[in-house]
């Protein structure tokens, strides 16, 4: 049986796309708060946060925008919480982040339950991209690009963050922030609101990331859905160097890992499920060896600031 036909390289290039624009958007998100000096290991929790209160507004209101909007906003709740204990109250950033990751996966799986116990909604009619002719090919899965906002805002950030980052005073004091943010003081610049800022935008991706999920490729919520997309996305920037490109070039890498799957199943390729499900990690392992030790992370990474300090 061949494996690489049409219907496969097309399923699994669409699943790249859909896998990846969530990691996209989350890992954009952690490299702005990464650079501030902000380690956001709650980035599980804003995404999965954000796709509950994405998809509730999206299925209760029958609009795909305000579901997009309410999963940024659950997304900046969290990470609102995240940045008044560690950036404000100098609290430690990964106990900080696993329990708000605990706290989000404990809380929407509650809230599921009590509003959905009795029912299985799911968003019906999403439309899909017409780069080809689709229903030619056995697709699983609603995949919303056509009109969809999400997809070309996600690429267009990529752009304006790399120009951000390089072209900007902003890009210089959020890089400051991280790294010398004593220096960042001393300049007149707060440390602490900036640091606030980027903790805010990444709880605002990582929801709109979480939202994409439940909305568009799933078109329904279910509990601990995200399924390490969050770590996976802190991989990313870790490995990304401060730069979004790379961002979006590993997103598309660890989206196709993970729809591979559907993908196979095209093919009718026979393989364990588990298997498969295991090859995104397998990637960020064998990802983390070849250049892990290459990656440069800020040198205030992970540590409090207050201000006056020198």
């Amino acid at each position: 049986m061949a494996l690489f036909t049409q219907s496969f390289i097309i399923t699994l290039f669409l699943g790249a796309i859909a896998a990846g624009i969530p990691l996209l958007l989350a890992g954009l998100g952690e490299q702005l708060s990464e650079k501030t000096g902000v380690l956001n290991i709650g980035l599980e929790g804003m995404m999965l946060f954000g796709a509950y209160t994405g998809f509730l507004v999206a299925w209760s209101s029958d609009s795909l925008a305000l579901g997009f909007v309410a999963g940024a906003a659950g997304g900046m709740v969290v990470a609102a919480l995240m940045a008044l204990l560690c950036v404000r109250l100098g609290l430690n950033q990964i106990v900080i982040g696993i329990a708000l990751t605990l706290a989000a996966e404990g809380l929407t799986a509650l809230l599921h339950f009590v509003q959905f116990s009795r029912t299985y909604p799911r968003l019906d009619g999403v439309p899909t991209l017409p780069l080809w002719p689709l229903s030619e090919i056995p697709f699983v899965g609603p995949i919303l690009f056509n009109n969809n906002v999400v997809f070309y805002f996600a690429i267009v950030l990529v752009a304006v963050f790399a120009w951000v980052y390089r072209q900007t005073n902003l890009g210089i004091a959020l890089q400051a922030a991280g790294d010398k943010p004593a220096a960042l003081d001393a300049a007149g610049v707060d440390v602490t609101n900036t640091r606030t800022m980027a903790v805010l935008v990444t709880g605002a991706l990582a929801g709109l990331g979480g939202a994409y999920m439940s909305i568009v490729v799933a078109g329904v919520f279910v509990p601990f859905m995200t399924h390490g997309n969050g770590f996976i996305a802190i991989v990313l920037a870790m490995l990304a160097r401060g730069r979004p490109l790379w961002v979006l070039g590993g997103a598309l890498l660890f989206g196709g890992s993970l729809s591979l799957t559907t993908a196979l199943q095209v093919a009718g390729v026979d393989i364990p499920t588990d298997v498969i499900q295991m090859l995104p990690f397998a990637m960020v392992m064998l990802v983390l060896l070849v250049a892990g030790r290459k990656a440069a992370l800020p040198v205030a990474l992970g540590e409090s600031f207050v201000r006056g300090s020198r």
